[in-house]
């Protein structure tokens, strides 16, 4: 692969930034990450999002000018060597950038730290996971604010906690499992940082970037801002952070329900509802991925590129990059549809969204906001049923847009109805409505959706996988995700049957086993695991398993706590007692 130029790449993609400042930088370190491929080529070890993580020690221009004078060969690739010394003559290590933090509310052994575990076992490894905290919390370092042009990091005022691993900032859904975990552990006080963090972001930008970077923010990630509010507010009950707390979220709803997120379809009775999609302000490579994105598009024309790279951003938006569930061919990632696709469990998100406000408003004495969300989410549950749900087979099906065959509405000419059908594949996914409460208490259609996830296949041995077909994807067969685990446990434990709340013990049981055997043989939190065999990491996917983990962690101090451990029942799976 030769190495393009500034000018050559920009002309190539188009600007790759928000900003002046932020195109030139990305589209720099963009250079630097194809100079890379090509002169150490690139194999398991090669991570493209490294180049655009590393904080600049000069400016753009002065960075460009000794990047553009390298000496390079016949085939325009720069010898490894020189471009090694390059990168650490004009740049800091990534994560440089960010300031390890001791959290003040942690306390290694905190009070009252999960009661009902007995398991000795079990008990030390929670500790260990608790202990984690101190690993993956940082301050963003006050440089990033003061020379924004040198770093690809989005300052925040309050202490982060990162995924882990090559995920060395701050990212929108992992952060509800977070702060999960981190009430779990009695840190309070981190916790509402963390949302405080978030909602700083929504302020800057109208809704919470998929993660803390200027590349990120093109497109955001499952709106769980709501629900992080509401955990926090359940353990404080301080009506300031709800006051706080209102118009950012009336901001991020705003994004959300509004073109091109919102979209309208038409029921078979006729009657015409509103509903949302994932949708990223992107058609080109992904900085983070910039070489991957390229050789995906290899041969297509333009036209086809820009949508492919809209649909691959998209799917980023939408937290499972990449699964069959958004191909067409389900074994190829060129047939990516993403944004012509109504997700079932964003409409979930999104009317849990809708009734958490309304009981903001409630506690805050807000008639006005009240009513309105009250209405809003059930005209949600309303669309969601009639789209989605499937009473045949007792789960919610996500909805494929025709990209041709649309109408105008009724009551307004220039407002265009998608025809549409449901795809009607297994996914886990299809199941995160009974965690969102779509159906309300004691609804007997909540005993179909526990029959039909027992009869799916997605339940295994060791979680729930994502998908019934393995394509190499990440979320897809045999991996299993703790977010996907844990909501459908929860849903299957508030579900009012008992049917429900043995499945969803019996999940979580064979859930914690496997990550504790996995802790056990690896010395790791995993960020995904292979549902089919208990201690098994998961695999697929752009780039190699990561580890740390924190949304793994927080399911696992969130379900301890919920169902505990007793003494004397072993806490190695089966096979292994």
């Amino acid at each position: 692969m030769a190495v393009m130029g500034l000018e050559t790449l920009v002309a190539a993609c188009g600007p790759v930034g928000l900003s002046t400042g932020v195109s030139k930088l990305l589209t720099l370190l963009v250079t630097i990450q194809a100079a890379a491929l090509a002169s150490f080529g690139g194999g398991p070890n090669f991570d493209p999002k490294y180049f655009v993580d590393i904080p600049l020690r000069f400016s753009v221009n002065e960075t460009a000018r000794a990047f553009d004078a390298l000496p390079r060969s016949q085939n325009n690739t720069i010898e490894p060597r020189e471009l090694d010394q390059f990168v650490k003559e004009y740049f800091n290590p990534p994560g440089s950038d960010l300031i390890p933090s001791t959290p003040k509310d942690f306390n290694p052994n905190p009070p009252n730290f999960l009661p009902r575990v007995q398991n000795l076992s079990a008990r030390s490894w929670a500790l260990q996971i608790h202990g984690l905290w101190l690993e993956l919390t940082r301050k963003v370092s006050p440089s990033v604010a003061k020379e924004p042009n040198l770093h690809t990091l989005v300052p925040l005022s309050h202490p982060v906690v990162v995924p882990g691993a090559r995920f060395r900032e701050v990212y929108y859904w992992d952060s509800y499992w977070v702060i999960k975990g981190l009430l779990v552990s009695g840190m309070l006080d981190t916790a509402t940082g963390v949302v405080e963090n978030l909602m700083e972001l929504v302020e800057k930008y109208g809704f919470v970037p998929n993660g803390a970077r200027i590349y990120y923010e093109n497109r955001s990630q499952p709106p769980l801002l709501s629900m992080m509010i509401r955990a926090v507010y359940g353990k404080t009950h301080d009506q300031t952070l709800l006051k706080r707390a209102m118009p950012v979220l009336l901001k991020e709803y705003a994004f959300w329900t509004s073109e091109p997120h919102e979209v309208r379809v038409r029921d078979k009775y006729g009657e015409e509802h509103r509903l949302s999609r994932f949708w990223a302000n992107w058609n080109t490579p992904r900085p983070e991925s910039f070489t991957i994105d390229l050789n995906v598009t290899q041969g297509m024309n333009k036209t086809r590129q820009a949508q492919l790279y809209h649909d691959i951003a998209t799917a980023a938006e939408s937290g499972w990059d990449f699964s069959s569930r958004w191909m067409e061919d389900q074994q190829n990632l060129r047939t990516l549809r993403t944004s012509m696709i109504i997700p079932a469990d964003l409409n979930a998100y999104l009317f849990q969204m809708e009734k958490n406000i309304e009981y903001f408003a409630k506690v805050l004495g807000n008639q006005t906001i009240e009513t309105r969300f009250a209405s809003a989410a059930k005209d949600r549950q309303r669309a969601i049923q009639r789209i989605h749900w499937s009473r045949k087979k007792g789960q919610w099906f996500d909805a494929w847009l025709s990209p041709t065959r649309c109408s105008l509405s009724k009551s307004d000419n220039r407002t265009v109805i998608y025809e549409w059908k449901q795809n009607q594949l297994t996914y886990a996914s299809n199941f995160i409505p009974l965690w969102a409460g779509v159906l309300p208490k004691g609804d007997m259609r909540k005993e179909k959706v526990i029959e039909a996830l027992n009869r799916s296949g997605l339940v295994q041995p060791a979680g729930i996988a994502t998908s019934l077909r393995n394509t190499g994807q990440q979320w897809d067969f045999p991996n299993a995700w703790a977010p996907v685990v844990d909501m459908i446990i929860e849903g299957l434990d508030a579900s009012g049957f008992a049917r429900g709340k043995l499945m969803a013990k019996e999940i979580a049981r064979n859930w914690l086993r496997s990550n504790y055997v996995a802790f056990e043989q690896v010395g790791k939190m995993i960020e995904k695991y292979d549902a089919t065999s208990c201690g098994k990491i998961g695999g697929g996917g752009e780039y190699n398993p990561q580890t740390g983990f924190g949304w793994s962690n927080g399911v696992v101090l969130s379900l301890l706590q919920k169902y505990g451990w007793p003494a004397a029942e072993p806490f190695l799976c089966p096979e292994f007692s």
